[in-house]
């Protein structure tokens, strides 16, 4: 591959949003070309160490959950499953923040998987797939999934199109686990990454 080839990354989360994603990059974010993925699905199956991480959240009446949850994607999925999400472009030096941000995740190449209009314009698409020590078929006990979490996805997903917010809602959801509203009570978190989810 050419030392110019363009790269993008396959947002199908939080990065959707683009204040969240420039939050990381440290830079405006340009065009989020809609796409979907295809062989793969998206479900919440990624599975934080709540009291162990860099960022602990209580619920509402001060409990420490042990486990939050956060999307992931799978492959080996039905094609009535196949993930929406945006394509963003990005440096080389972007994906060094990006890394940083996914920390319980594995940068993956996705190329070939990758399909809609403008995806063409890109020679390499990654996406970020949970370490296996992350993974979580199923949901741990006393698992959650953050408030501001689940509403940024959404309203991002809504904000590119009333058709790409039901694709996503389609494609991903019931929850599996209760939502809850967090309030962060201790961290680590390194600079870029979010905050309040």
């Amino acid at each position: 591959m050419s030392a110019d080839a363009r790269i993008a990354v396959f947002a199908y989360g939080s990065l959707v949003a683009r204040a969240s994603a420039e939050r990381t990059l440290s830079r405006p974010v340009g065009e989020i070309t809609p796409v979907r993925l295809q062989g793969w699905r998206r479900r919440f199956s990624q599975a934080r160490d709540n009291l162990a991480c860099e960022k602990t959240f209580a619920g509402p009446g001060g409990e420490l959950p042990p486990f939050v949850l956060g999307l992931n994607i799978e492959p080996d999925a039905e094609p009535e499953e196949a993930p929406n999400g945006g394509l963003i472009e990005v440096t080389e030096p972007d994906l060094a923040a990006l890394d940083v941000r996914e920390l319980r995740y594995d940068r993956t190449d996705v190329t070939a998987a990758v399909s809609g209009p403008g995806s063409e314009r890109f020679q390499r698409v990654i996406a970020y797939v949970a370490k296996p020590e992350r993974f979580a078929p199923e949901p741990p006990a006393g698992a959650v999934i953050l408030s501001s979490y689940a509403r940024t996805i959404e309203a991002a997903f809504d904000g590119i199109s009333a058709a790409e917010g039901e694709l996503y809602r389609r494609t991903t959801l019931p929850y599996p686990a209760p939502l809850i509203e967090g309030t962060l009570v201790a961290d680590r978190i390194p600079p870029g990454n979010p905050r309040d989810w």
